[in-house]
């Protein structure tokens, strides 16, 4: 039994012999280079020494963006892996030591303060690695960004498009709000501005301006100019500050115009007569002749090579009543012929003199029944000053050229509709008024949407709020044939969404 008790005395002489007194406090403690405690190692060495405790982030409240420096502002999410990315690239001197691990402390969302946790590891004196844990404040300001900044200051632009179309009404351009609409090709615009004969949009960069004349090249036909003006110059950088116009012009034709074609231009087009309806606007201009259903597109380029103006519009028509109506069958029909048209023979009256009664043939024999009013065109009253008209003979002029069929007063059917068209703000130029012919033009855009499912395929349509569903008893006053746009899947699905857009409604 003895040797064991000098065996354990001697280990135990061995353990006190592995400990040390702390040079600072005096406690026990295991040997290392700096000969002190964990507790006074820290009091005298603080690692975070040159990394702040407190930083200041930038935060844009209108677009909800942080700034990097130097001039990038990014998106990032409360408590996000990219917050924490650019919080951690504000800290100086962090380089300086290793980073174990960071975190953010939950704050309250409206309290503009940030709390980031660090853990931190760096070797003192020799051979001792000394890690400490603190927390970094971020204080959080409000300053715009420079896109915002320049949406706000409505004067502050680089380009500028310049959308006109020399004609006498809107039915254009309240088609083409609606497709930029549908598109969103109006984004990143500062600032929207009507004018007398079209549109002005105001852009902080030249590419966006570049990617709405590209838009407006696919959907109207239309042909554009450029132009710059210097605005400063460095001498020392040689750096250029210009201000960028874009002047787009619109064919001065629209739906349902009455136009001439030039001689050379028919020929063309497979020898079509001269005088022709304008049935489609697109990217091209879709003439069709009614007494023949020949149908011929013209682009753009040809269009303003061999330019024609219009003849009559929507509000130059006259309505007639149809006395008698007789379709022609048997007729020989081409390749280049309109199959959604049948074609007739119709002995019709002017409203305004109904004891003459006038033969046409016209395009409408699908729609058009005896008793019906029909809108068009009686030539032989005319008085036209247009020189490719001027050319034709006698017998390559109709008497009568219907246009659209009639169904009653524009408001009373106004009045029955439940759905309704998104707007864009524009601004006024000066002290513009709404007239009585733009409440028409809007009254008749909103018929052709009705009465032509194709031209409604580029337009939403939206349901207007707490609609009541009509009893029978309500539409007395509308003829059953009236074409109607119902609550169908594409209503309701904008009913949901309804509260994030302005719309228009007229009385």
């Amino acid at each position: 039994m003895e040797p064991l008790v000098s065996t354990d005395l001697s280990l135990l002489q061995q353990n006190e012999t592995q400990r040390i007194l702390c040079c600072q406090c005096g406690i026990v403690i295991e040997p290392n280079s700096a000969n002190m405690c964990v507790a006074c190692l820290r009091s005298q060495v603080d690692i975070t020494e040159g990394i702040p405790k407190q930083s200041t982030i930038y935060f844009c409240r209108s677009c909800e963006r942080y700034l990097q420096p130097p001039a990038t502002w990014v998106s990032c999410v409360l408590e996000s892996r990219e917050l924490l990315t650019l919080c951690l690239k504000r800290l100086r001197g962090l380089n300086k030591v290793h980073l174990v691990d960071a975190g953010f402390v939950w704050t309250e969302p409206h309290s503009k303060r940030l709390k980031v946790k660090l853990v931190v590891q760096k070797e003192v004196l020799t051979a001792t690695l000394l890690q400490q844990t603190f927390i970094v404040d971020y204080i959080v300001h409000n300053q715009m960004c420079d896109d915002c900044q320049r949406r706000e200051a409505k004067d502050y632009w680089r380009s500028i498009v310049q959308v006109r179309q020399k004609i006498n009404h809107k039915k254009t351009f309240l088609y083409l709000e609606q497709v930029i609409l549908k598109h969103h090709a109006h984004q990143n615009v500062l600032r929207i501005k009507e004018t007398k004969d079209g549109l002005d949009f105001y852009y902080a960069q030249k590419q966006d301006a570049r990617k709405l004349v590209d838009f407006m090249m696919g959907v109207v036909p239309c042909r554009y100019k450029t132009s710059q003006e210097l605005i400063s110059h460095d001498t020392h950088t040689n750096v250029f500050n210009y201000k960028h116009t874009f002047s787009l012009e619109i064919v001065p034709i629209c739906k349902d115009n009455i136009v001439c074609l030039p001689k050379k231009l028919a020929q063309s087009l497979g020898n079509i007569s001269s005088i022709v309806l304008c049935t489609k606007v697109a990217n091209f201009l879709q003439v069709m002749d009614p007494t023949t259903l020949q149908v011929a597109d013209i682009p753009a380029n040809v269009f303003w090579r061999s330019p024609f103006s219009s003849l009559f519009d929507h509000r130059q028509l006259s309505e007639f009543l149809v006395l008698q109506l007789e379709v022609v069958t048997g007729a020989i029909f081409g390749h280049n012929t309109s199959n959604r048209c049948v074609l007739a023979d119709v002995w019709v009256s002017p409203l305004a003199e109904m004891d003459r009664q006038i033969h046409c043939r016209t395009h409408l024999g699908h729609i058009l029944n005896p008793g019906d009013t029909v809108w068009g065109v009686d030539f032989t009253q005319a008085n036209l000053n247009n020189e490719h008209f001027d050319k034709l003979k006698h017998h390559e002029i109709p008497d009568v050229l219907l246009v659209k069929k009639g169904y009653g007063d524009s408001k009373k059917r106004h009045k029955h509709r439940n759905w309704q068209l998104q707007t864009i703000h524009k601004e006024p130029e000066g002290m513009m008024e709404e007239e009585e012919d733009d409440q028409r033009d809007y009254l008749d855009f909103l018929e052709d949407l009705e009465e032509n499912p194709n031209y409604r395929q580029g337009v939403n349509i939206f349901m207007k709020p707490n609609v009541v569903p009509e009893m029978p008893d309500d539409d007395s006053d509308i003829a059953p044939d009236v074409p109607r746009i119902g609550l169908g899947r594409e209503s309701q699905l904008s009913a949901r969404s309804q509260y994030i857009y302005e719309t228009e409604c007229s009385s």
